[in-house]
């Protein structure tokens, strides 16, 4: 029950940094963009990692277990491709302007006038919090499964996830802000958005826990570690490049990776 409790929290807390990039919004004047260039490069580092040197070996060996060596080999690669399909297909079904990975800076907060109310606007902003609920469900499914599996992979997850989580509140608080001019409604509703990586470890669960055989464990596994690479190619580096000054994101990826290895050296 320890372990659950703790997986729980690991989704907690990555899925409530939306919030504070919420809260980035409304208090700080301009965007960081040397931080978040260099933070979200150094999350995708650590998730390309853990993912290509642990998660995916560790499905490898819980599948070859149980099924032997070609056909637990087969069953791994073909699970770690199946999960880039599904968060490539809910990238692909969520229109490109409510895409909660679509680059926006605090300075957005100040532009137009927000006492006028748009509801083009306010659509836009649920939108892009229902997309980023969408988002954030396997991720909230990823880290409570690789948690329960070795807590030190899943708490690594989760400050990685909890890092790119911050850009997307940005992302949800500036369009409803700038519809309504109503901070605590903004607020509110990218806290809500984040919510759903503690909701897809809810459903982790209650429907996958009572199948979770060394098979069940080692497919979802595979498919984490594809679900993280694809989240670090397709939206941590565009993103961090987008706000990128003088190679930082490529700093971070390098530095997020150092400090993944030293970990798991350190841990082994």
């Amino acid at each position: 029950m320890s372990d659950i409790l703790l997986a729980f929290l690991f989704t907690l807390f990555a899925g409530l940094a939306t919030g504070v990039g919420s809260m980035l919004a409304f208090f700080a004047k301009t965007t960081n963009t040397k931080f978040l260039s260099f933070a979200l490069g150094l999350s995708a580092g650590v998730m390309i990692y853990v993912s290509m040197v642990e998660i995916f070996f560790k499905a490898k060996d819980s599948l070859t277990g149980a099924l032997g060596e070609t056909e637990g080999y087969w069953l791994t690669v073909v699970s770690f491709f199946a999960g880039m399909l599904v968060i490539g297909l809910i990238d692909k079904l969520i229109p490109k302007y409510t895409n909660p990975h679509e680059i926006k800076k605090v300075e957005d907060m100040e532009k137009g006038n927000t006492s006028v109310k748009n509801p083009e606007l306010m659509k836009m902003g649920i939108f892009t919090a229902l997309a980023l609920g969408i988002h954030n469900f396997p991720e909230g499914i990823a880290t409570f499964v690789s948690t329960l599996q070795d807590p030190s992979i899943g708490f690594a997850i989760a400050v990685a996830v909890a890092i790119h989580n911050i850009p997307e509140g940005i992302a949800v608080s500036v369009p409803i802000y700038y519809a309504t001019g109503d901070k605590k409604k903004a607020f509110r509703l990218s806290f809500l958005s984040g919510l759903a990586e503690p909701v897809g470890a809810l459903v982790a669960f209650l429907f996958l826990m009572p199948f979770l055989s060394d098979v069940m464990f080692g497919v979802i596994f595979a498919m984490v570690a594809g679900i993280m690479v694809f989240i670090s190619l397709d939206e941590l580096l565009p993103a961090a490049k987008k706000y990128d000054e003088a190679h930082l994101s490529i700093y971070g990826v390098m530095t997020g990776m150092a400090v993944m290895a030293i970990s798991l050296l350190l841990l082994a």
